[in-house]
């Protein structure tokens, strides 16, 4: 890898770890194109791989969000309904296109910023 690409890369990931820890997630919205455009992974590649990256800056939004007390009550219900989704989703995810993965991602993210600008 060349200076330039370990460059954007550490750049790439800084602002999905800001993002994520401002927004409480987002970070995959940042690294899913930088890995596509800024890597030699192929496209099937790219989404598990942002999910590898933002484990551990997830790991690091929840322990500084920690300290501001968590509402742990109101975040269970969420997490027992998530885990099994990402399950699921980790073991049919390949089985997707990726054009569609692609695409669903673009109508999630215009739907998230129509949603907070209304």
């Amino acid at each position: 890898m060349t200076l330039k690409k370990k460059l954007r890369s550490i750049l790439a990931g800084g602002a999905a770890g800001a993002v994520n820890g401002l927004f409480g997630a987002g970070g995959g919205m940042i690294l899913v194109p930088m890995l596509g455009s800024n890597s030699e992974l192929h496209p099937e590649e790219v989404f598990s791989s942002s999910i590898v990256i933002i484990l551990p800056i997830c790991i690091v939004s929840l322990i500084a969000g920690a300290q501001g007390g968590l509402p742990w009550s109101e975040a269970w219900p969420f997490l027992l309904g998530g885990i099994p989704g990402g399950l699921l989703a980790g073991l049919i995810g390949h089985r997707i296109p990726t054009a569609w993965l692609h695409r669903f991602l673009g109508v999630l993210i215009l739907y998230g910023g129509i949603r907070y600008l209304c």
